[in-house]
């Protein structure tokens, strides 16, 4: 496991940063013809998704 201490400012950055790049993610996702390629794109929207609910509840209760 790897812990990452961060002030409420940096993990709101954090989190505005990973809310975009998921906005990103899902445009290419629709547009990608590799079936391959899709797949792991989604496999890591899942990840990322499982990462940014998180850091949200974190941020709520510090």
């Amino acid at each position: 496991m790897v812990n990452l201490e961060l002030s409420k400012e940096e993990a709101r950055a954090l989190e505005n940063v990973l809310d975009r790049y998921l906005m990103h993610l899902e445009v290419e996702i629709v547009k990608t013809e590799k079936k391959e390629f899709k797949e792991a794109l989604k496999e890591r929207k899942k990840i990322l998704v499982t990462i940014g609910e998180r850091l949200k509840e974190k941020i709520k209760l510090d």
